[in-house]
């Protein structure tokens, strides 16, 4: 690892905040630079991060030779096309959640990240929290047995700003792609597969964007996985693993769990894995790991597996009738 790695920020959201202060934590690693195509006061979005520079165009920070990898936090619609452009100017990325709006989107980042040679991630960080490292080690000894059940529940009540991301349709807003994308991504890594068969339903609020989605994956042999992203209500917000021989309850939040209880009959076992800052360092660690080694992505969250699962959201979608109008 280099002494200092430079983050750039693409998109100063709320979740650019959590990322820069797991950034700050990281002994060799700094967020350099941050690009805003709207604020009116650049200093005092540098001293809100804490930041050399301050872009008010991505393409400058992208072409900074100061910056090593770039992570992006705008809404979903812009993920495609703000990859594209740090790809193009050969810039490693991490992209947030959802990766994109739909698989095609997708397929073409990946094409283009394998043809440049260049990183390229979706930051799906609950995959690489401590807990899940534990909960794969009983899995794969073998301690619940065949796996046959996965249940999850994520879900708040949304403000009803109706020009907020999360409701707004022309920011392919809703549930799907904002917490959905979570609970699909870990039945997905439970199971190490993608799901033969799909049946979804759900409501479409107001603006049209999908307020509630309940789904059920089938892999074969009785095995599935059934989960409910919402917002309208406070969901408990646990996962469940069902075996043969007994079951793995990651505890509420799932997303940001640090315990997970191994239940094997009557005998129990829970462990307990604290984060050193807030749960983003581990994804940004393996991130610039692997970028130093010159990989393209962590087997924590491959490109393949982030296109299976936007194919997954994408049928779930068409079951619900919810097509984004840029789509």
């Amino acid at each position: 690892m280099k002494s200092e790695f430079k983050w750039g920020i693409i998109g100063p959201g709320r979740i650019a905040f959590k990322f820069a202060e797991a950034v700050s934590e990281i002994e060799y690693a700094t967020v350099y630079a941050i690009a805003s195509r709207s604020t009116k006061d650049p200093e005092k979005l540098k001293g809100a991060f804490s930041v050399e520079k301050c872009y008010d165009t991505y393409e400058a920070l992208a072409a900074d030779p100061q910056v090593d990898a770039i992570y992006i936090a705008t809404p979903h619609r812009f993920h495609h096309q703000n990859v594209i452009l740090c790809l193009e100017a050969g810039k490693p990325v991490l992209c947030e959640k959802s990766f994109t709006t739909n698989a095609n989107e997708a397929e073409e980042l990946v094409n283009l990240s394998r043809s440049k040679d260049i990183f390229l991630m979706e930051a799906l960080w609950t995959r690489f929290l401590p807990i899940y490292e534990q909960v794969r080690k009983w899995l794969d000894a073998g301690k619940i047995g065949d796996i046959t059940q996965v249940t999850s529940t994520l879900g708040f009540v949304a403000p009803r700003n109706l020009e907020d991301r999360l409701l707004n349709i022309e920011l392919a807003g809703g549930t799907v792609l904002d917490l959905g994308v979570y609970n699909s991504a870990l039945s997905q890594w439970v199971y190490q597969a993608s799901p033969q068969k799909i049946a979804a339903v759900g409501y479409l609020g107001e603006t049209g964007i999908d307020e509630t989605v309940s789904a059920i994956y089938t892999y074969g042999n009785g095995a599935t996985a059934q989960f409910t992203c919402t917002f309208l209500s406070k969901s408990f917000d646990q996962l469940t693993i069902s075996g043969t021989k007994g079951s793995i309850v990651i505890h509420p939040v799932f997303v940001n769990a640090i315990q997970a209880t191994l239940r094997i009959g009557e005998t129990e076992e829970t462990a307990e894995k604290a984060f050193k800052t807030n749960g983003f360092e581990y994804q940004i660690i393996a991130a610039m790991q692997a970028i130093q080694k010159g990989d393209l992505d962590c087997p924590q969250m491959t490109q393949a597996d982030t296109l299976e699962n936007m194919r997954c959201l994408d049928e779930i979608r068409r079951q619900i009738g919810l097509c984004y109008p840029f789509e």
